[in-house]
């Protein structure tokens, strides 16, 4: 925004203190709170995946008792015991496959309902947050926890989750089954699962910070790319095409790196647990040999132990495969659920009460201010807006205007000194009750996707047809609107890109005209507007707000010479104060702003 000295979001970012990275174990018990919102889900995904593994955890069994029906020194096969073994095995694997699939299906479900009520939260959280949140943190960024971030997480639990329930049951299932064949083979896990478990949790640790900052640069590329986009024109007309794909060269290089470190670093958990788990069945393989030759088990059951010493070591293998998958998705969990925690805008003092609507007299008396408590740029400001009065505040960029609006508007509290309207201070009051007493129109003006009615009616969505077409006409829109094929139900794009930047300022301008409100703010608001369509909106907007106490930030001067009061603001504070001909007449920095537009 403009009018705010010494404020940058560099600044902020570093007087805001650093936020401690969740334990993995924080993040996973927070992610578990959402599967548990959804019991009857989350109950028949883990019965399906009992079932189907348990079914599939009979067959190597099977095949064992399948092998032991053949004597091959006797020459003798029990052809009726093997077809019925292999018959339940196949019968077995099928209904296992079968509810595999379902477990899929469910999973997909779940994590599709975990995911909307996570992006539902977070929304809901921004909507709570104070406007500092955002004038500290890039919108690509903030874009990219949305939807990337929580893609990410749902992704996680759609696959991982499954992967890591599935690999637990088959690891205890198998470990069962081993020691009713065999507790003879069973020492050699004793040795190499502990490896590949504490060889997985060194490799993780060292690996989740690579994540977080995979996530946290993927965000910063987001959030330089929104900002390219948006001011793509401008880039165009200043020729900065070349120093633009450089700038992104280098953040894309520094994500790209981010996510080569990230993957390189995770990648190398597999092949290592994978070559233990090789080595304990080369191991087993070796000693069933010698029990087999010695007598202490048969040959099928020698094949049925292998079979399930793959099924125990194989899950073991893939969790560490997906453990850099899981990582990813922790520190994208980490990051949706930090913005989580940011604390939403201070609750109203306790016995707050609505702001009555009377006159529309607005007082400052002594109100210091700094965006950042160190760098204080609102000294020790006073100035009276009477009822029904045009108030007029002008200044260099940077003076602090627009950071006025944000105190009476309360989007910033002051440091110190009291802010009140019709003797009601704004801070003993509801916030709900005092920014709906103001009608704004900004600079930068905002349309949303709909009709042009609903654009306009945005503030009161109840407001009748002849409402409407009454704002419009007094913002001199009206006849351009009717122009259209299909009038007030016009539908317009997303921002309003299919119609110029005037109209949309003027539509927001009927939308405030509409508001029922008794003070109004407007923030460059008619910037975009022709000087002549400019002075008709003036005297509409005088004539409609007519009793109601109006604030205007305007750079051209020749639109602000009949206001009753204009405020000259330089380094935060109010310097020169009058009408227009008083200005003139003492011909200060007033004067000298004025005589420099029209030289």
């Amino acid at each position: 925004m403009t009018g705010m000295p010494g404020r940058q979001n560099v600044s902020l970012q570093k007087g805001t203190p650093p936020r401690l990275r969740e334990k993995p174990t924080a993040t996973l018990r927070r992610l578990g709170r959402y599967l548990l919102r959804f019991k009857g889900l989350l109950a028949g995904a883990a019965i399906l995946t009992l079932v189907s593994n348990l079914l599939a955890l009979v067959a190597p069994s099977l095949s064992g008792k399948a092998i032991d029906a053949i004597s091959p020194g006797a020459g003798k096969v029990d052809f009726p015991q093997v077809f019925l073994f292999c018959g339940l095995m196949g019968g077995f694997y099928l209904v296992s496959s079968l509810l595999s699939y379902l477990l899929s299906i469910l999973m997909i479900r779940l994590s599709r309902q975990v995911s909307y009520q996570m992006r539902r939260d977070l929304f809901n959280r921004l909507a709570d947050l104070p406007v500092s949140y955002f004038d500290r943190h890039q919108t690509g960024d903030i874009l990219s926890k949305i939807s990337y971030d929580i893609d990410t997480v749902n992704t996680s639990l759609s696959n991982d989750l499954l992967q890591i329930c599935t690999s637990m049951i088959t690891v205890i299932g198998s470990f069962i089954m081993m020691a009713r064949i065999s507790p003879l083979l069973l020492p050699i896990f004793l040795v190499t699962v502990p490896i590949s478990i504490f060889l997985t949790r060194y490799r993780s640790r060292r690996v989740r910070p690579l994540y977080s900052i995979r996530s946290a640069k993927l965000g910063e590329l987001n959030g330089y790319t929104e900002e390219s986009i948006s001011g793509h024109k401008t880039i165009k007309a200043y020729h900065q095409e070349a120093t633009m794909e450089n700038r992104f060269a280098q953040r894309n290089e520094e994500a790209v790196s981010a996510y080569y470190r990230a993957e390189y670093y995770g990648a190398a958990n597999g092949p290592m647990v994978n070559f233990i788990n090789n080595l304990s069945l080369s191991l087993i393989s070796v000693l069933g040999a010698l029990l087999f030759i010695g007598g202490r088990l048969s040959l099928g059951d020698v094949s049925a132990f292998i079979i399930y010493s793959r099924r125990f070591s194989g899950p073991i293998n893939e969790m560490a495969n997906i453990i850099s998958e899981l990582q990813s998705a922790l520190a994208a969990a980490e990051r949706v659920f930090r913005t989580m925690d940011e604390k939403p805008e201070p609750a109203d003092v306790p016995g707050a009460l609505p702001l009555p609507h009377k006159e529309g007299r607005v007082e400052m008396s002594h109100i210091r201010f700094g965006y950042l408590p160190e760098q204080e740029i609102i000294h020790d400001l006073s100035l009276e807006a009477p009822a029904g009065s045009l108030t007029a505040i002008v200044g260099h960029t940077g003076a602090g205007k627009t950071t006025l609006i944000n105190l009476l508007m309360r989007f910033y509290d002051p440091q110190g000194g009291v802010i009140s309207i019709d003797g009601h201070d704004i801070q003993q009051v509801t916030r709900k009750s005092l920014r709906l007493s103001y009608a704004m129109v900004l600079q930068d003006t905002w349309l949303f996707s709909g009709t042009i009615r609903d654009n306009i009616a945005y503030g009161r969505p109840d407001a009748t047809m002849e409402e409407v077409v009454k704002a419009a006409k007094a913002a001199r829109i009206h006849n351009y609107i009717m122009a259209l094929p299909q009038g007030y139900d016009t539908l317009i794009t997303e921002d309003g890109i299919n119609i110029s930047q005037g109209q949309k300022q003027l539509m927001t301008i009927a939308r405030a005209m509409l508001l029922d409100a008794n003070m109004l703010i407007l923030d460059e608001a008619t910037s975009n507007v022709d000087t002549r369509t400019e002075q008709q909106i003036q005297s509409a907007m005088r004539q409609l707000m007519k009793d109601k106490t109006c604030f205007v930030i305007a750079h051209r001067l020749s639109t602000i010479q009949n206001a009753d009061n204009i405020l000259v603001v330089d380094g935060g504070d109010i310097v020169e104060q009058g009408t227009h001909a008083q200005l003139m007449a003492k011909g200060g920095i007033y004067a000298g702003l004025y005589q420099s537009q029209f030289q």
